[in-house]
């Protein structure tokens, strides 16, 4: 695509022409709704093209309205219950969100509502922006609807959102637990501790903070020289392995198959602890474990694991999101925040 230079903003119906489809395409595109309106992948993408080509920032007069503020910030969570418990994952998110808007003056819009009959959180109802009461908004939560968080970044909203999300198109600002250099370096040290053959038992889930733990550990596996398996794909590291703890596979590493074990939550090292124990083998003396989820000891010790910084996340979250407000241009790039590791009982030295 060529763009054409002119003096003044570019309008929908500039993108339009440049993308070559209708103006009310575009619209859809921009707002999230290509999904339902059945537009192709391929004009999808080439909407998005011509948005960056161009330039193009939706709805300039509404965002210049935006300079005058009243100190709010909005908290929004895709979830359906609101966090209201310390046992709640995003409980030390809020608690950060909390200190550091108190510290710098601004005051906490939750938004709790729901937007549909199906619980499901919903930034916009009846095409409104709810969020619109706060100068700015922090987003988090797993349910994350990507159609509104492109459609929030169109419109020019102030938002940052907590964790990884790929929004097609959008460069949305994130403060991003790294989860990647934290898995290699959980890596790097069961190597240390002699340990060459490694097994990998991945979760369910299939979300972005779950690749990164997976390229992560396959990165640092490739570049020690490591051997892997795991269970139902013995050839790839982290990458299509088996949810459930497979027997055969489970049997395998009784018989010296792997030497450490790396999962993905706590729930899968408790289960992994009791099969190993079933086929006579105890961790760490025979097989030694380390979780890539935060992870508290219990009575059988401290598990090897690695510290999600909530709560700095929080404040840095409210940092970031003011730093936008301050300054527009900011509002795309993102934060990573290194994830320190904890040192616990379930590693030892490899016995071979």
């Amino acid at each position: 695509m060529t763009a054409r230079r002119r003096g003044k903003a570019p309008s929908q119906a500039d993108v339009a022409r440049l993308a070559g489809v209708s103006q009310s395409a575009v619209s859809r595109v921009i707002s999230g709704n290509a999904a339902t309106a059945r537009i192709p992948e391929e004009t999808r993408q080439r909407v998005f093209e011509a948005v960056r080509e161009l330039g193009y920032v939706a709805n300039p007069a509404a965002r210049a309205m935006r300079k005058q503020r009243n100190d709010l910030l909005g908290v929004h969570t895709f979830e359906r219950v609101f966090p209201r418990g310390s046992e709640d994952f995003y409980f030390e998110f809020l608690l950060g969100i909390e200190e550091r808007a108190e510290e710098t003056g601004f005051d906490l819009v939750l938004f709790t509502s729901t937007g549909s009959g199906g619980g499901e959180r919903k930034i916009y109802r009846n095409g409104t922006n709810r969020l619109n009461l706060a100068d700015g908004s922090i987003l988090l939560g797993v349910s994350t609807d990507r159609g509104e968080l492109a459609r929030l970044w169109y419109e020019g909203y102030p938002f940052i959102h907590i964790g990884r999300r790929e929004v097609p198109g959008a460069e949305i600002p994130q403060i991003i637990p790294d989860y990647r250099s934290a898995s290699a370096r959980i890596v790097e040290r069961l190597a240390r501790h002699g340990h060459r053959r490694l097994g990998y038992v991945r979760d369910w889930q299939q979300m972005e903070p779950y690749e990164d733990r997976r390229l992560g550990y396959a990165e640092a596996v490739e570049r020690l020289g490591l051997t892997h398996t795991s269970p139902g794909s013995p050839d790839s590291p982290g990458s299509h392995g088996s949810v459930a703890l497979d027997g055969a596979w489970l049997d395998e590493v009784a018989r010296g198959a792997a030497t450490a074990i790396v999962v993905e939550s706590v729930g899968l090292a408790r289960s992994l602890r009791e099969q190993l124990a079933v086929r006579g083998r105890k961790i760490p003396d025979d097989v030694s474990v380390a979780v890539l989820e935060a992870a508290s000891a219990d009575l059988s010790g401290q598990w090897d694991s690695l510290v999600i910084p909530r709560v700095e996340i929080g404040r840095l979250a409210v940092d970031r999101l003011q730093e936008m407000l301050d300054d527009p241009e900011l509002r795309t790039g993102s934060v990573l925040v290194p994830c320190p590791l904890i040192t616990g009982t379930t590693i030892a030295d490899a016995s071979d």
